[in-house]
C-alpha cells in the first residue's frame, strides 16, 4: 500500500506539473477564446490522482504490517482467504441492460433513457442488497 501510495502522489505531482504548464502555454484558453476541455481535464486528472494516493496512504496506515508492504516478503506470505465473493448473480446482468438503454437513449431519444433508469435503479439496489441479512433482507 506504500508504494501504490508513493506512486499515486508521484502521478499527482506529475500531472500538477503538467496542469500548470499546459495552462501556460495555452493561456488557459483555446484559439477559439475558450477553453472547454483541455485545462479542466487536467485538473480533474490531477484531482484524482491525489484522491487515490491519499486513500491508499490512509489505508497503508488502517492496515500498518501488510505482507505487501514488506521488501522481504515472499509470495507465499498472501497465501491465505481473500475475501468473500458470489459465486453467481444475475443482478450484474440486469443492471448491465438497464446501462446499455440508458446509454442509448443518450444516442437515440431520451424516452429510452427513462426506460433504462428503472432495470439500472432495480440492479443496483438488488446487487447492494443481494447478501444482506437484516431488516431489508430478500
Amino acid at each position: 500500500m506504500r508504494t501504490s501510495s508513493r506512486m499515486f502522489w508521484i502521478l499527482a505531482l506529475f500531472f500538477l506539473i503538467v496542469t500548470v504548464a499546459y495552462g501556460l502555454i495555452t493561456g488557459f484558453r483555446s484559439p477559439t477564446g475558450i477553453e472547454m476541455v483541455g485545462f479542466p481535464a487536467f485538473i480533474m486528472a490531477t484531482l484524482l490522482a491525489a484522491l487515490l494516493a491519499l486513500t491508499t496512504q490512509i489505508t497503508a496506515k488502517k492496515h500498518a504490517g501488510q505482507p505487501e508492504d514488506n521488501e522481504d516478503g515472499e509470495v507465499s506470505d498472501q497465501a491465505g482467504v481473500q475475501g468473500s465473493f458470489a459465486p453467481y448473480s444475475w443482478w450484474p446482468l440486469w443492471t448491465a441492460l438497464g446501462c446499455a438503454f440508458a446509454f442509448l437513449g443518450v444516442a437515440a431519444g431520451w424516452w429510452i433513457l427513462y426506460i433504462g433508469l428503472v432495470p439500472v435503479i432495480v440492479g443496483v439496489v438488488g446487487w447492494v442488497m443481494e447478501f444482506s441479512r437484516k431488516e431489508h433482507a430478500h
